[in-house]
């Protein structure tokens, strides 16, 4: 979440004039929530954005990966019979969700896909390639 949210940090005012924020767990009533789920394909350098306004979750997750193969994917490799995921190790696609790996079962079913997640070790997904090429557009939009 970007804007006015508490944070750890200090900050000094003048007493009797505190600045408010929000809580980064509320969301705004009058701007809602935007939560991207992003797709990057490596050997083509291009990107695949879902936005969702709900929550962040394993369905949502796999729908994301879905569009993207019916809309793309598929059309850039169309003799592929294997997709390999990257994947970070929280939210809604960490290795322990048994309802990622239930969707992502539906999809390869769907598809006739060999599926294979390699998910980044705990605080590493800084090297995501997707943390790099795509969420910082993410956020400054």
């Amino acid at each position: 979440m970007v804007g006015e949210h508490a944070n750890g940090g200090v900050e000094w005012q003048p007493t009797g004039e505190p600045m408010r924020v929000n809580v980064h767990d509320f969301v705004d009533p009058e701007l809602g929530r935007a939560i991207p789920y992003g797709i990057y394909d490596e050997a083509n350098n291009e990107g695949w954005v879902s936005v969702g306004d709900v929550a962040d979750t394993a369905e949502f997750a796999v729908n994301a990966i879905r569009s993207w193969w019916n809309t793309m994917g598929r059309a850039r490799f169309p003799y592929t019979t294997r997709l390999l995921i990257t994947a970070d190790a929280g939210g809604s696609n960490r290795h322990r969700v048994r309802a990622w790996k239930a969707e992502l079962a539906r999809l390869a079913a769907e598809t006739g896909l060999e599926i294979t997640v390699c998910h980044y070790s705990p605080g590493t997904s800084k090297w995501n390639r997707i943390e790099h090429r795509m969420f910082s557009f993410i956020t400054m939009n």
